[in-house]
């Protein structure tokens, strides 16, 4: 009988699909973890100790340059695993990057002795794990493709086109835009301007506001 917690089952339904002894028993004995919101919860050069299933909340995960700069990389967010907490423990390897909860997490823990010993004897779990890894490595790809071939000004107008989709009043500094963006805020403060003599947005101290969505829209399609 499968015995998956409620919120397991719920944000993962595809796991309550493992009936093999060693996939349930793994399932079964997952520890639910609560982590409040700006916390570490994986530093560079960690060891990873257990596979992660985040059911509420949402995790950032940040790397930095010899130099100090950094770019978010991607989020975990409700329902998602980390593409680097399986990498690490696949490859009994330490953390490149750290993990920050942007907000109150919850989410299930499986040790790595556990989760070593269910990839090995559970085809239903090693499915789900490979499957969630290889998606979500894809999607860091694109942004590794991103960063090489894409100007900045695109990938800025498609943050914004992003954002304002939700929030015509965005509340981020140039910084915090910088490090979304993998790029130096100097540069995004000068394409912000840019943006902002065209009446695309204006600009206040800790804030963008989103002016002309169809015009931010149109310097995409025009530079792709």
């Amino acid at each position: 009988m499968n015995s998956l917690h409620p919120l397991l089952e719920q944000a993962f339904p595809a796991l309550s699909q493992i009936d093999d002894p060693a996939g349930t028993k793994t399932l079964a004995e997952a520890r639910l973890l609560t982590v409040p919101a700006g916390q570490s919860v994986f530093r560079v050069g960690d060891s990873c100790q257990n596979y992660l299933l985040v059911v509420k909340g949402c995790v950032k995960v940040v790397g930095r340059s010899p130099a100090g700069r950094e770019i978010v990389l991607y989020r975990i967010e409700e329902c998602g695993t980390c593409v680097l907490t399986t990498a690490c423990l696949l490859g009994q390897d330490t953390y490149p990057a750290e993990g920050i909860t942007e907000t109150d997490v919850q989410a299930f823990a499986i040790p790595r002795t556990q989760f070593a010993e269910a990839l090995s004897r559970s085809d239903g779990l090693r499915s789900f794990i490979f499957h969630s890894y290889g998606a979500r490595l894809s999607s860091l790809i694109g942004l590794v493709q991103q960063l090489a071939f894409e100007r900045i000004d695109l990938r800025l107008a498609r943050y914004l086109i992003q954002r304002g989709r939700e929030r015509i009043e965005l509340q981020i500094t140039h910084q915090d835009l910088a490090t979304e963006l993998g790029s130096a805020r100097e540069v995004i403060s000068r394409q912000l301007k840019h943006f902002e003599h065209q009446g695309l947005v204006t600009l206040g101290r800790g804030t963008i506001r989103v002016e002309d969505l169809d015009g931010l829209r149109a310097q995409v399609e025009l530079q792709s």
